[in-house]
């Protein structure tokens, strides 16, 4: 890139307007860039338990459809620092267009709906919102089996679109496993549009799921739960670790991330013989810090950092800063045996990764996921 165009993308990036925008959304995530090694520190070597293997199932990466229509709305907003309940996207639109949305005005077109009527109020709020077509979702199937043989099962977000996310969870059968209560709770990696706008369509099914979000919700993501449904527990998990099950635990970085949202919880698994697999929803905690806080923090299986699963935030819209480059050869030192990506982390990425010779698990670009390069709609991927 030439060292005008780099100026606009930092132009972009302190506006929140302009040509710099696909640049600024991978700037503003990493902060913590240049950390490329593990520094020499007294790690804590906190014991986690183990589990026998961890199965992910990918129920949606598709957040959405179009980048160029995303990125028209943002900029049409006022960038990237907006109020993410003021784009009037869906399921909160007012019918008062681009910038001027509110979740009060939105939820209330459609509260009486919620959550058993899904199709109904996505039928009703797609006519009062900015290009509901667009609106895809993240979510994923987490299956973790214990030493005992002991199968648990977890959900990873919830989506955005409920028309879509209804799609997917049909397709993978997620609907009836939460009507059967076999899923036994919902982690909320953030409080982003494509990662939790479509809980509804998990509370459908199963209102009395235990939810967890991570500290840093805003009142409206807080009351989001009440008005669509939930009627279960609700934990609000403290920054740092903590752990859940023998060989699974969260981790929530205390992070400031676009679109006033705050905070993110990913989640760590020890798998017995194996090492540590991490699962992300969009990691913008920057992949370089997620594999550092497990260094420093946890104990695992032959202190191997064995694999990776999900969004890694690093050229979500495809565009390249060769900075991007000192993140490809970074994740390399790290050692992971299997890498499964998707989502932010960018198709050219992926490829980028598998270029430089990365265990990168492909997938079958079905169910319009963009690329095999990524581990796709419906695909799956096996550790331990």
């Amino acid at each position: 890139m030439s060292d005008i165009k780099r100026r606009d993308f930092l132009k972009g990036a302190s506006t929140g307007v302009g040509v710099g925008l696909l640049g600024a959304m991978g700037l503003y995530s990493y902060s913590p860039l240049r950390e490329t090694h593990f520094a020499n520190v007294d790690r804590k070597m906190q014991d986690i338990g183990v589990c026998k293997s961890v199965k992910v199932t990918n129920i949606t990466e598709t957040s959405w459809f179009d980048n160029g229509t995303l990125v028209g709305d943002i900029k049409g907003a006022g960038g990237l620092l907006v109020d993410q309940y003021k784009y009037n996207w869906p399921p909160f639109g007012n019918g008062k267009g681009l910038g001027k949305g509110s979740y009060e005005e939105g939820i209330a077109k459609i509260k009486h709906l919620l959550p058993e009527r899904v199709d109904e109020a996505w039928e009703i709020t797609k006519d009062l919102s900015v290009n509901p077509d667009n609106a895809g979702g993240y979510a994923c199937l987490l299956e973790v089996e214990e030493m005992d043989g002991t199968m648990r099962k977890f959900l990873l977000d919830s989506g955005w679109s409920y028309a879509w996310t209804h799609e997917c969870f049909k397709r993978e059968g997620i609907d009836k496993m939460l009507a059967n209560k076999e899923i036994e709770a919902l982690f909320i990696s953030h409080e982003h549009f494509d990662h939790y706008w479509g809980l509804p369509v998990t509370l459908k099914y199963d209102p009395e799921i235990t939810i967890y979000i991570p500290e840093g919700f805003y009142p409206e993501g807080k009351q989001y739960l009440k008005d669509a449904g939930h009627k279960g527990k609700l934990v609000e998990v403290k920054n740092g670790l903590k752990p859940h099950i023998p060989g699974m635990a969260s981790y929530v970085f205390p992070v400031p991330i676009i679109c006033r949202v705050y905070g993110e919880q990913s989640l760590y698994f020890n798998v017995k013989d194996k090492g540590l697999i991490s699962v992300t929803g969009c990691c913008h905690q920057g992949i370089i810090r997620f594999a550092k806080t497990a260094y420093e923090e946890i104990k695992y299986e032959n202190d191997q950092l064995y694999g990776i699963y999900g969004g890694l935030h690093i050229s979500p819209f495809n565009d390249w800063d060769p900075k991007y480059d000192d993140l490809v050869i970074s994740l390399g030192k790290y050692g992971f045996q299997k890498i499964g990506c998707n989502h932010c982390t960018g198709v050219l990425c992926a490829k980028k990764f598998i270029s430089a010779g990365y265990p990168v698990i492909e997938g079958t670009a079905r169910f319009r996921s963009q690329d095999k390069a990524y581990l796709g709609n419906g695909d799956q991927i096996q550790f331990g």
